[in-house]
């Protein structure tokens, strides 16, 4: 990844982190990856605590049943079959604050069908540092429909993460260049301090 100018300066009270997905049923799913993504997101998490930036969450779920799934969604489709996103929770190791709120989406964007942006403009937050797993789904869905939102989007590689490894090189390169500032862990951390 090439050297990246940082902005001077982030204002922390117009600042969110959105940590996407990073929930116990997902990061279960990916056992060789999940220590180093959690460690990576809890540093990321700590520094804009302490930035004074908020933080929040964002899981995917469903109602037993899955009544939120419809037959014509593929993916949904998918994700039933795994019977997993009811009663898992935000990966304790994140270290979650009583005051970081939870936004619940049934689908992969998670502005979809949720007060996300509603909380975010309320608070008067115009720029997001965004990360998640998986990058072919939350991620890409959600900084799509962030940057037409006219957010001012940060995303930090190192705290995201897909299988399909290839697609996430190429989606760092394209999609989410074109759209946010693509940070490494390090330069995000520098950006926080």
């Amino acid at each position: 990844m090439e050297a990246v100018a940082l902005p001077a300066a982030i204002a922390p009270a117009r600042t969110a982190l959105v940590v996407m997905h990073y929930q116990t049923d997902i990061l279960g799913l990916f056992p060789s990856v999940a220590p180093a993504l959690l460690a990576n997101t809890r540093k990321l998490c700590d520094a804009a605590r302490a930035k004074g930036v908020s933080v929040y969450f964002a899981n995917l779920r469903f109602s037993p049943g899955y009544p939120e799934v419809s037959p014509l969604n593929k993916n949904g489709q998918g994700i039933k079959q795994l019977g997993l996103f009811v009663d898992d929770r935000i990966s304790p190791e994140l270290g979650q604050q009583a005051s970081e709120p939870v936004i619940i989406a049934h689908r992969a964007s998670v502005f979809f069908g949720t007060d996300l942006q509603a909380r975010l403009i309320a608070q008067g937050i115009d720029s997001l540092i965004m990360v998640g797993i998986a990058s072919t789904g939350v991620v890409l869905s959600s900084v799509a429909y962030a940057s037409d939102a006219d957010f001012r989007l940060y995303t930090v590689k190192d705290c995201c993460y897909d299988p399909d490894q290839v697609v996430h090189e190429h989606l760092f390169s394209t999609a989410f260049d074109s759209r946010t500032t693509v940070l490494s862990l390090a330069d995000a951390l520098l950006l926080l301090d």
